[in-house]
């Protein structure tokens, strides 16, 4: 037995640091495993360096390994090579040094699968896992093709969402200036032609926001820099990320559409990892860590035990009521007829495609807000403007 420390995450991504007795470090990720912990850096107090984090690769990266790997280990070549070859043709510093650290451990006989362990957050849990089924089941080079998909997949669909929130971001960003603009450079000179008890109180309102927003304009910043601070700190306390990801599936409309999203993605990674071999209740838990959500992994807590205690998967899902009813039949039928990876995969197909109409809505609710405020913001100017004008005319008259 040897004793490790070790700094792991839980289920709402908080930091645990702590110690362990185990003989080897998947010993050690088994223990934490099972204590809804995921180990991210360890050392044996023996050694005198830990084991860190070096490079993270990215979904499209992974989505290239795999590919090239899968590519050369079906030609015949040893993974070794495949590795060294791999190692390389690497541009990336970083990668390549990580890419060769894994050739060099393996070439003195570790297994593909032993090694990436020993390097927790350089790969996706999910690579991880399904290179450690294909060697078990000797089929690396078909489940590395399976991994390439995957992962080419999730890149296009990140990339998707980039491209579409690109024009709602230009459109907040002109918002705002416009607002600025009216309020610091126009409202001011028509200031200058009305006394200040000539006024609506409309208009005084505007005029002391104008000269607030001219004067003090730090005071907004601080505000706004306030509130990003605590919405970061929100996003990272567990009991306020879980009600702010419960009230994401629970707002009209919006809960829908993302719940559609996270079924496509649970479909996608369940189906994949349930034809690698993996035991159901690992394929459910990192089926779920994928789709970052506490309040969902919460409720699927409920789902593995339920399923331990002999329970059906599509009864047990059913009762989270997070994915829509016919996704539980679906998984019925899957149980039903031993068929559950390629009933999954073909409902996967489904789901990615109402996922990616649903992305499409999400995106486009931003664009008419955007346009209200910068309505509301021009019709509260100009409502300001128009009594001085007509006191102007007035006076002419």
């Amino acid at each position: 037995m040897k004793k490790f420390s070790y700094v792991a995450t839980d289920l709402n991504g908080k930091m645990v640091r702590g110690t362990e007795m185990a003989e080897d470090y998947q010993e050690l990720q088994q223990k934490l495993k099972e204590r809804n912990l995921y180990c991210t850096k360890y050392r044996d107090m023996g050694a005198n360096d830990a084991v860190d984090v070096k490079y993270r690769f990215k979904t499209k990266e992974v989505s290239f390994i795999s590919r090239q790997l899968a590519s050369m280990t079906s030609a015949g070549l040893s993974l070794v090579r495949a590795l060294h070859i791999l190692q390389e043709q690497q541009e990336n510093k970083k990668a390549k040094a990580v890419l060769l650290d894994i050739y060099e451990e393996v070439q003195k006989g570790k297994s593909f699968s032993d090694v990436l362990y020993s390097k927790p957050g350089v790969f996706p849990d999910m690579f991880v896992s399904m290179v450690a089924a294909g060697e078990a089941s000797g089929t690396l080079d078909q489940i590395l093709i399976r991994v390439s998909d995957h992962f080419a997949n999730a890149n296009k669909t990140g990339n998707k969402v980039k491209s579409a929130m690109v024009y709602p971001i230009i459109l907040l960003v002109l918002a705002l200036a416009v607002v600025v603009l009216m309020f610091t450079m126009i409202l001011p000179i028509f200031a200058e032609n009305m006394s200040t008890d000539d006024m609506s109180p409309l208009t005084a309102a505007m005029m002391a926001f104008s000269d607030s927003l001219i004067n003090y304009w730090y005071i907004y910043v601080v505000a706004i820099l306030v509130i990003m601070f605590l919405f970061w700190v929100g996003r990272r306390t567990p009991a306020i990320k879980l009600k702010m990801d419960e009230l994401t599936l629970k707002i009209p409309k919006v809960g829908k559409l993302v719940s559609t999203i996270y079924t496509g993605r649970f479909a996608r990674n369940m189906s994949n990892l349930y034809a690698s071999g993996l035991q159901m209740v690992d394929c459910i838990e990192k089926s779920i860590s994928v789709l970052g959500n506490s309040y969902v992994s919460k409720k699927f807590e409920e789902v593995v035990d339920n399923i331990k205690l002999g329970e059906s998967m599509s009864k047990a899902v059913e009762k989270t009521e997070i994915f829509e009813g016919m996704f539980t039949s679906i998984i019925y039928v899957g149980e039903e007829s031993g068929t559950l990876d390629t009933i999954l995969a073909k409902a996967a197909d489904y789901y990615e495609e109402e996922g990616d109409a649903a992305i499409t809505k999400l995106v486009g609710m931003l664009e008419p807000l955007m346009i209200i405020i910068m309505g509301v913001a021009i019709g509260l100017v100009l409502a300001a403007i128009f009594p001085m004008l007509y006191g102007g005319m007035t006076n002419v008259s």
